[in-house]
């Protein structure tokens, strides 16, 4: 027989007795995996005569994308938006702990802060793929401070902001630089907004609104500049009204350019949103539904007092508040609990819930040639899970880097 390294030096992975996400289903067949890529095996048995090197029997799991959290602002006493002389120690410790929950690329997520904390933390982590060491950063989600003051929920009034100077000039005053950001959530009714998502669409980086008091017709003018994203749908936005939905009208208007889909962010945490109201989102634009953690500082550590940027939060059993109000300052979930509690709170197919956590976020972010899903020449990351969607093993780029004791 040929060698199997006619084409590449590299090992060959097989998964075997696996179920494998693709194409939108669930189907029995083997994954291929080499150079931290997956592998087409019809072009390795009649190209290349080739073989596995190395078999993993799957024992019947599911193998699914790796999850992708586009809003998570630190855990396990992490807190992104609090400076340090170490950013990235803090960043690679939570980077880690998110392995066993699925999650293999991620947004860090900076809330409302003063400049300062902006033109210390951004510089100090570059993005990068994920590893044995940990998740891949995808670069920075920064949620505020171009937000509205009515719809501020947990972020500091004191450092919120607006275009004064018109635009970029107060964003690059705020942020210092752009250099590894990935997203920014602004309110689109702010005076000078609509030239600040053109322009940094124009940069590749993804806009989402929230934390907005904005009307449809406002919605709709950034998406047509460019946004694409709504933050944490229902909460820190108006109310859905039938005669002005406010954003979440977004989710079945008839202005969305042609082509162009608009995603929201889910908390599927049983707290942020009733289980109807997220039937509701679902059922009305299920392929744009992204589940996010927006998790804070304290998921993975006990009750009591913990920071969110320049907050003081309190854990009450799966709350987490302002510490003295009962405002809701992100969670505790991690992403495995979002993608079960969705799936059961939807009455959606296991499918419809794993390509919530992996391939709608690879599609917001532009990413889906190489992540969220696990078409061949696609980036090997991978979560495999049960029946019941608990996590048994997590890879990046084809190599163990979590596995569940026994």
């Amino acid at each position: 027989m040929p060698s199997n390294k006619s084409v590449s030096d590299a090992s060959i992975t097989q998964f075997i007795n696996c179920r494998i996400l693709r194409e939108h289903q669930l189907q029995r067949e083997d994954l291929w995996v080499r150079d931290g890529r997956i592998l087409d095996p019809e072009k390795l048995f009649f190209d290349e005569q080739g073989y596995a090197d190395e078999r993993v029997n799957c024992e019947g799991s599911i193998i699914a994308p790796g999850f992708i959290d586009v809003q998570i602002n630190g855990g396990y006493g992490i807190d992104f938006s609090q400076i340090s002389e170490d950013v990235s120690s803090g960043l690679s410790f939570v980077s880690k702990k998110i392995l066993q929950h699925g999650v293999t690329s991620f947004c860090p997520t900076l809330v409302t802060s003063p400049p300062a904390v902006y033109h210390k933390v951004l510089p100090q982590v570059k993005v990068h793929d994920g590893g044995r060491g940990g998740a891949g950063v995808l670069g920075f989600h920064l949620e505020g401070p171009f937000i509205s003051v009515e719809k501020k929920g947990a972020h500091p009034e004191s450092f919120l902001r607006t275009f004064q100077a018109g635009g970029m000039e107060d964003l690059m005053e705020a942020y210092g630089s752009l250099d590894s950001v990935a997203m920014v959530t602004l309110a689109p009714e702010l005076a000078g907004s609509q030239s600040v998502v053109r322009e940094l669409c124009r940069r590749g980086i993804t806009v989402s609104l929230g934390h907005s008091v904005a009307n449809l017709s406002q919605a709709e003018e950034a998406v047509h500049h460019g946004a694409s994203f709504i933050t944490h749908l229902f909460n820190a936005m108006l109310p859905f009204h039938h005669r002005d939905p406010g954003i979440v009208g977004l989710l079945t208007s008839d202005r969305v350019p042609s082509g162009r889909t608009v995603y929201y962010g889910m908390i599927a945490d049983g707290i942020h949103t009733n289980p109807a109201a997220l039937r509701i989102a679902h059922r009305a634009h299920p392929s744009g539904l992204v589940l996010v953690t927006d998790a804070i500082t304290a998921m993975g550590l006990p009750p009591g007092r913990h920071t969110l940027g320049q907050q003081v939060v309190e854990i009450q059993g799966l709350h987490a508040y302002v510490a003295g109000t009962t405002t809701l300052c992100g969670s505790i979930a991690t992403m495995d609990m979002c993608v079960r509690h969705f799936k059961q709170a939807a009455g959606c197919s296991v499918e419809e819930a794993l390509e919530a956590a992996s391939l709608h976020p690879a599609q917001l972010l532009g990413l889906v040639h190489k992540k969220g899903n696990l078409d061949y020449g696609s980036d090997a990351d991978l979560v495999l899970l049960d029946d019941a969607l608990n996590v048994k093993a997590t890879f990046i780029s084809g190599e163990e880097v979590w596995r569940k004791e026994p």
